[in-house]
């Protein structure tokens, strides 16, 4: 296969204002939540930066950061938040400009990134298909060949005729995501922006980019925390780390390098003055860790024996729906479960004051299945707004110990391995 495209020693560097009382640094990217909040923005940032004047600071997003793709490759691309993703992807889809570096790309590009990219809000979704084809060099011929197919797919019928300002962010994505998909660009650069739709419509997502890429040769650069839709249509993983490349290789490498770095899998994260914490003016996250049931912190754990998942943060700003949470995911990407701290009782509905505080939850013996885990996390402002959300910023490792294994047994099917109380009779006769 030809290479369709090269990147050469790219680099991108912001300069960021900083105001008084604020963390050092700023947002680069506006976050979606991964599907389990409706479409949230908050700020993140982290990273190593150098003075530039008063109250400035050079950040460099992305650095000497050198690939090739070919034709046909579907490459994920994964990292923590802050790490380069999404500005890597609007500088292959030219929406900003490189710093140092070159990129040099081979055929039409069609971008799905942040919501309300691409899309005239004043016009209606009719129009804005037809604005994406010419956009794409397709000639109304063309695009009318593919016109109800689109409209199909994106499953809005009843809203053709209505400004794309009126739709919801789930209409949005239906749409932008049909007329990325079935206008024929020769490469498909998808972010984050799918985690707004439904659980069944990214699966119908994640199939029609599968069956382009098969079928038809297209390329596909694909951005998300979901190591399981990544795995599931990636084929080559890229890992970026603080801007530059950690990994790529094969996708089931990758990821598993990603959820077993030495950072993730110490059994504690800690945000430090060099790293930003992640948060804004209400709450600031500061420390994430897991620990054993003898209260030490670890990222090896006894199937046998429960463990508590513990978050550290500071509240600036009190509010009486705030609420901090996790989410356990298998090295698969496979959501376990969800846990909120508002299932504490004394905390359920009340203001929390100002100030530091330690949110603690222990997860009973024998619920988790041998194996690699990941631990997310966020805080919110119960269904209005997201504060912080935190993918990967942890992983543990459970294993089996017990007589099982003494007795040879090998690891049970499943997510979870629950301990069951069986009774067996005998009921008459020989």
């Amino acid at each position: 296969m030809s290479t369709v495209i090269t990147v050469e020693n790219l680099g991108k560097k912001y300069l960021l204002n900083h105001q008084s009382g604020r963390q050092p640094y700023v947002a680069l990217r506006d976050v979606l939540s991964d599907g389990m909040r409706s479409l949230s923005r908050k700020l993140l940032g982290s990273g190593a930066g150098t003075s530039h004047g008063a109250g400035r600071e050079e950040f460099w997003a992305l650095r000497d950061v050198s690939f090739e793709v070919r034709q046909g490759d579907r490459i994920g691309i994964i990292g923590r938040n802050g790490a380069g993703k999404s500005t890597l992807l609007k500088i292959l889809s030219r929406i900003t400009e490189p710093t140092t570096g070159s990129i040099r790309i081979k055929g039409r590009v069609a971008s799905l990134l942040e919501v309300g990219t691409g899309f005239h809000p004043e016009l209606t979704g009719r129009e804005n298909i037809y604005l994406n084809g010419a956009i794409l060099g397709m000639s109304r011929v063309e695009i009318r060949k593919k016109f109800d197919e689109i409209v199909a797919f994106a499953e809005i019928e009843k809203f053709l005729d209505t400004p794309v300002k009126r739709y919801s962010s789930g209409m949005y994505v239906r749409l932008a995501f049909a007329v990325a998909a079935h206008l024929e660009p020769e490469i498909l650069v998808v972010d984050e922006v799918l985690a707004v739709g439904d659980a069944q419509f990214q699966k119908k997502c994640l199939g029609k980019m599968e069956d382009v890429s098969a079928r038809e040769g297209r390329t596909i650069l694909f951005v998300s925390h979901n190591m399981a839709a990544v795995g599931q249509l990636c084929d080559r993983g890229l890992w970026l780390e603080r801007g530059t490349i950690k990994s790529m290789g094969t996708v089931s490498k990758v990821v598993d390098a990603y959820l077993s770095d030495g950072d993730a899998a110490a059994g504690v994260r800690i945000w430090s003055g060099s790293e930003s914490a992640p948060g804004n003016e209400r709450i600031s996250l500061l420390v994430v860790r897991v620990r054993d049931h003898l209260d030490e912190v670890s990222a090896q754990l006894d199937m046998e024996h429960s463990f508590s998942v513990e978050l550290e943060y500071q509240i600036h700003a009190p509010h009486a729906q705030l609420r901090t949470g996790f989410w356990i995911y298998t090295a698969e990407g496979v959501l376990v479960f969800v846990a909120g701290d508002n299932e504490d009782p004394a905390w359920r509905g009340v203001k929390r004051p100002g100030g530091r505080y330690l949110s603690r939850c222990r997860i009973p013996a024998m619920l988790l299945n041998s194996g690699r885990y990941s631990v997310t996390v966020a805080a919110d402002i119960q269904g209005s707004e997201l504060l912080f959300l935190q993918h990967n910023v942890l992983s543990f490792q459970v294993e089996q110990t017990g007589p099982t294994v003494l007795d040879g047994a090998q690891r049970s099917p499943g997510i979870v391995r629950p301990s069951l109380a069986w009774r067996v009779e005998r009921m008459g006769g020989k």
